[in-house]
């Protein structure tokens, strides 16, 4: 006997209470099968899809794209042929929903009018179709509605059709970015811009979720948080020999690049300890001093900023914070952070110096008390027992909440993170 379910939108963390339906992936008459992708969620940190926890058939969508659902609310029915009462999910279906969909992925861009997903593409399938030189145009793909994948441009590219479309070097040189800072690593991307109306000399964007809740969270951060800003000088041409040094070997070892951020890392959190009321938050009548020291990276995307968790930051080695680093951005930059990557950050280091920069005034990643930002290394004169000497040196800019912070207390948690960077020498290990 045939039954209907169903199918509502689940808790997809302590902290959201809803989300917006970016997609329908199916619509009433398609077929479904358990844990097949319904539609596409935007919350205010990830996207995500909404898997269907039973098999079936798709008999009414409830709500309608671009809605904002609030978290427990029925978005669709299916018929299933299964007996039953046709009541709200199990609590065993309602977990395995929310664990799937805390396998977030990118948002995509907008589809063709016929629903198919051939010529959606995400900013991680475009980053790697521009490494290999591949037109997405000529790539099978075979992801749901015929949407292209990341397996898909690779198995293009393994069998060698994208060869008639290599770049040559002679053409990625003319898009090279010119940079004195010595760890401006890549070509910063480029966001997409795709307008949604037209005006007279105008183009209008829809706001998405995600930037809608970045705007919400910088104003709250600039109107409630009372700023202040300092900036110290460190010099790094120890760790730029260190680096240098162990750089190979390392890629070799862990297949992941030492950055150096990763000694960055190390220094702030060895320089929390030492003064943990850093690592604290503004509640009204108390101060919230934390136990744990978890570092939030800000992970610039196509279309927005993240701010993945290091979680414990402290307990970890310099490798481990590399080998974090880069599991972490490049989930961030294919779109594959999960809500619980997103959570618990208790202090804040931005890498501005990968673009170049050598100062940035940074807004603090509200609640916390303060946010670190390292600048670009360069090479410079610097005077040393009265002699001038070339130097690689770099900026560190730190904004403080004046509510719990002051100048003595910050400059002295500044100065232990330089001395900290400019103690590492070839003795420094890494394990």
């Amino acid at each position: 006997m045939k039954s209907v379910k169903e199918i509502v939108l689940p808790q997809l963390a302590e902290s959201l209470v809803s989300a917006t339906i970016d997609k329908w992936l199916k619509k009433p008459g398609d077929r479904v099968e358990m844990y097949e992708p319904l539609c596409e969620l935007i919350t205010d940190k990830v996207s995500a899809e909404l898997p269907s926890t039973v098999a079936g058939t798709v008999t009414k969508i409830l709500a309608a794209e671009g809605e904002t659902v609030p978290v427990g609310e029925v978005v669709c029915l299916i018929e299933t042929d299964e007996a039953g009462s046709g009541g709200g999910l199990s609590g065993v279906a309602e977990s395995a929903a929310s664990s799937a969909i805390e396998s977030a992925r990118p948002a995509a861009g907008a589809g063709e009018s016929d629903g198919s997903m051939r010529n959606r593409y995400s900013p991680a399938v475009q980053q790697l179709a521009a490494e290999h030189g591949v037109r997405l145009q000529d790539v099978p793909g075979t992801g749901q509605g015929g949407r292209i994948t990341r397996k898909d441009v690779l198995a293009f590219v393994e069998a060698g059709a994208h060869k008639a479309g290599i770049r040559t070097e002679s053409d990625v040189s003319k898009v090279e970015v010119r940079s004195t800072g010595l760890h401006l690593t890549e070509t910063p991307r480029i966001p997409t811009v795709q307008p949604t109306a037209q005006g007279r000399g105008e183009d209008y964007i829809d706001v998405t979720p995600i930037r809608a809740a970045i705007a919400r969270n910088m104003k709250q951060s600039v109107t409630e948080i009372p700023h202040g800003w300092m900036m110290i000088e460190v010099d790094v041409t120890n760790l730029v020999a260190l680096r240098n040094k162990l750089k190979d070997e390392f890629m070799k070892r862990e297949g992941v690049n030492l950055t150096y951020l990763a000694f960055v890392l190390k220094a702030v959190v060895n320089a929390i300890k030492d003064f943990p009321i850093i690592n604290s938050a503004w509640a009204v009548d108390k101060i919230i001093v934390k136990r744990d020291i978890n570092i939030s990276l800000a992970v610039g995307t196509e279309e927005s900023v993240a701010t993945p968790v290091i979680k414990n930051a402290d307990h970890k080695t310099i490798a481990g914070l590399a080998k974090e680093i880069d599991d972490l951005a490049r989930r961030g930059r294919e779109g594959k952070l999960t809500l619980s990557d997103m959570q618990g950050g208790t202090f804040t280091v931005n890498n501005t110096g990968s673009f170049g920069s050598i100062i940035t005034n940074p807004i603090i990643n509200y609640p916390q008390a303060a946010i670190l930002t390292f600048e670009s290394i360069v090479k410079r004169p610097v005077v040393i027992n009265d002699m001038i000497a070339i130097r690689s040196m770099a900026n560190m800019c730190f904004s403080l909440d004046h509510r719990i912070l002051d100048g003595i207390i910050c400059g002295r948690f500044l100065q232990r993170v330089k001395d900290n960077l400019e103690s590492f020498n070839s003795d420094t290990k890494l394990y």
